[in-house]
């Protein structure tokens, strides 16, 4: 399926609401992900203006419309070489090889960019479907981080 990544708009905030309130993408969500239209318009013009030096975020366009997100976060101290990867992807596109190709694009993108040698993702062990999109796109897993995740 065709598919492009390119900068956030203000105009993507309710497909990403649309999208995003899915409770299936909720429950492999970290943080405090927006839950109300009104959150997902603050989170959108954040995307649109965040700082490129530290951060990457991508809205997943297919036929026009936000239908998901991945963004790369350049981390810092002894990390300061290493960044981490984090995507979600509407129900309606998964399946589809989506997910895979965006990671790879954004990857080779990093890698050009950024003075980076390692990308890496922390997707919960349940999560098969992101698993199986970073298998795709080259990454190897390194382990399961047991007892490494609550939810309080």
């Amino acid at each position: 399926m065709d598919f492009e990544l390119r900068k956030w708009e203000k105009s993507d905030a309710e497909s990403f609401f649309k999208y995003s309130s899915n409770p299936k993408i909720l429950e492999d969500m970290r943080d405090a992900f927006p839950s109300t239209l009104e959150d997902c318009r603050k989170t959108v013009e954040n995307f649109s203006y965040n700082d490129e030096s530290k951060q990457c975020c991508r809205a997943i366009i297919v036929n026009g419309e936000a239908v998901g997100s991945i963004a790369l976060f350049i981390k810092n101290d002894v990390y300061c070489r290493s960044a981490e990867i984090a995507y979600w992807l509407g129900e309606p596109f998964w399946g589809r090889g989506i997910m895979s190709e965006a990671i790879k694009q954004l990857c080779q993108t990093a890698f050009e960019q950024y003075d980076i040698v390692r990308i890496f993702a922390e997707p919960y062990a349940h999560n098969f479907g992101s698993r199986k999109a970073l298998e795709k796109a080259g990454f190897v897993l390194e382990g399961i981080m047991k007892k490494g995740i609550w939810h309080c």
